[in-house]
């Protein structure tokens, strides 16, 4: 049973950092049920402080995975409708064929959205899709980031418990 929860919880931490750049799957949370997995064995020792802190981290990120293109956008001049647009842009593009297509679609739905407002004024509307590429980059970053740093721990865990797994 311990080698199937080692094998689940690091397809979940895999699947967190693959999470970080998609916004359907929250990276984050997803990477900490990875280190929940590998606490549930009978070989890691479980550590409620440290899955109590990794959690609350995880769940902040979530939420500011919201608010972080929506405040670049907002910081660059952006409207509700360049916020609006920056969200449909980015499920659009994740479906592209286009390599990048997340980022582009983030850049031009915060565009489209922003001329929608005001189809006369493409300066501000230009600033606002760059405003809502840089908060979507940001975003990823730290959602990245914080995965990463669950793999890590993740991976620190099994080495330091290697020879009681097999």
């Amino acid at each position: 049973m311990d080698i199937f929860l080692l094998l689940i919880g690091f397809l979940f931490i895999s699947l967190g950092i693959i999470g970080s750049f998609l916004p359907i799957l929250p990276g984050p949370i997803t990477s900490w049920i990875g280190l929940l997995l590998l606490q549930f064995t009978d070989v890691v020792p479980l550590n409620w402080t440290f899955l109590s802190v990794t959690l609350i981290i995880a769940v902040i990120i979530f939420f500011l995975d919201y608010f972080i293109p929506a405040i670049g956008t907002k910081h660059f001049g952006g409207t509700k409708n360049g916020i609006y647009g920056t969200t449909i842009g980015l499920i659009v593009g994740l479906f592209s064929p286009i390599p990048f297509g997340i980022l582009i679609g983030a850049f031009l739905g915060a565009f489209i959205g922003e001329l929608i407002h005001d189809i006369n004024d493409t300066n501000r509307a230009l600033k606002a899709s760059f405003g809502a590429l840089l908060g979507f980059i940001t975003s990823m970053f730290i959602k990245f980031s914080i995965s990463l740093t669950y793999f890590v721990l993740f991976f620190n865990s099994f080495w330091q418990y290697k020879s009681a797994f097999f």
